[in-house]
């Protein structure tokens, strides 16, 4: 029996531990990238050089891959937050996906939005703005601090924290430039821990070997962006996780998602459980690449990609089979022109260093952090308790130094 093909829109980073699953897992990998030096092309079986987000060109050369006499048995991404792009391609291939009209909505944060609301779902208070006497509006309803982002956009873009003290003009402007609409989403600030979950609904049940701590340790060093810098596993918020989980069931139900993988973003408020928004995607960042797999022993990534090409689910494969704390952290370095890096080869020598990377070379320019695609780098650590892997955190952040022209 001939090997299945896995389409994989996307082969940057974000989508590295995909290909390397499925490969593990004995399928054919096509990729598509925009990026001709897309590291996932180094090992997936085939590739070609397209946008993830061209439709057009996208199906046009499935359709000319198909009349060659090859198969495409599914498709799937990581990170990227496109379901509405994975539907229709799947639509096309007539394999197993969400419904375009669900992905659409899960890809629209107000659509979302109005759904939660008539499945009484508990989200914070929001409204559209199309111009700042809207936003002064937005002010009196929800109180001195607002959300403000684009109803189409992941990865903090065009995303800030806002008081009437700030320049509110110039980050509406920034916002509305994030995305193609004429208008964004303003969110009553809800203070309290953020929790991540990441679940695979089946037939209506949801599992969720996900479910960590969002780190805002350092919100106001950002603002008025908002920075998320890494999570925790295992959280310190489990008494909560019933509840979280059947919040994002009903979520799931709202937009018509079933037998898909669910990411959700999840505040605990002085009133109880929100949900902020849901993704119909697997995360990018460390997520369900990292955290999960080495706190937990589990590699639900592969669950995903076993729905994409039709293949039955074990749901032991969601139980956890080890107990270890990890956390990822960012680097935030100051901008400038790189000089140089000092404590890179102390901090790679340690066993404990499970990943670590500088996602810029020397004699690069370090842009000013606006959002989380801006950071300077990435590190995983690993550990027994969260004391000691908070510990090795700071070591980390210690030793570790950026130098630039500005230093």
């Amino acid at each position: 029996m001939s090997k299945k093909t896995l389409l994989v829109l996307g082969a940057g980073p974000d989508q590295l531990f995909m290909i390397k699953t499925a490969k593990e897992m004995g399928l054919n990998v096509l990729a598509l990238d925009k990026n001709a030096n897309a590291p996932g092309f180094a090992i997936a079986d085939d590739f070609e050089i397209i946008s993830i987000r061209d439709l057009k060109s996208i199906m046009n050369f499935i359709e000319d891959y198909l009349n060659k006499g090859k198969k495409i048995d599914g498709v799937s991404t990581m990170g990227s937050d496109i379901p509405n792009i994975v539907s229709r391609v799947a639509h096309k291939l007539k394999t197993p996906s969400i419904s375009i009209k669900s992905a659409d909505l899960a890809t629209n944060k107000y659509q979302m939005k109005e759904q939660f609301c008539k499945f009484g779902i508990p989200t914070p208070r929001y409204m559209i703005v199309k111009n700042i006497n809207e936003l002064q509006i937005a002010f009196s309803k929800f109180g001195e601090k607002l959300v403000i982002k684009p109803i189409d956009q992941a990865g903090s873009r065009g995303v800030s924290l806002i008081t009437r003290d700030d320049d509110i003009e110039s980050l509406f402007k920034n916002s509305l430039n994030s995305t193609e609409k004429d208008y964004i989403l303003v969110e009553e600030f809800i203070s309290g821990p953020q929790i991540s979950t990441e679940s695979i609904i089946l037939n209506g049940k949801l599992y969720t070997p996900g479910f960590a701590d969002r780190n805002y340790d350092d919100l106001e060093l950002f603002t008025p962006q908002i920075m998320e810098n890494g999570g925790w596993v295992p959280s310190n918020f489990e008494e909560y996780r019933e509840g979280i989980c059947e919040e994002i069931r009903k979520s799931a139900v709202s937009l018509g998602i079933d037998n898909s993988v669910i990411k959700g973003d999840v505040v605990i408020g002085d009133d109880g459980i929100k949900i902020i928004e849901i993704a119909a995607r697997l995360s990018g960042g460390d997520f369900s690449e990292s955290l999960v797999p080495l706190g937990l022993g589990l590699n639900y990534v592969k669950s995903v990609i076993q729905m994409a090409i039709k293949e039955d689910i074990d749901i032991n494969d969601f139980i956890p089979k080890i107990n270890k704390a990890v956390a990822n952290r960012y680097f935030f370095a100051k901008p400038g022109k790189l000089i140089d890096i000092k404590g890179v080869d102390e901090v790679k020598s340690k066993d404990w260093i499970s990943k670590f990377e500088i996602w810029y070379e020397t004699g690069q320019n370090l842009p000013n952090i606006a959002s989380h695609g801006q950071r300077t780098g990435v590190f995983v650590i690993v550990g027994q308790n969260r004391k000691q892997v908070q510990e090795r955190i700071n070591w980390v952040y210690d030793t570790i130094k950026f130098i630039t022209d500005d230093n």
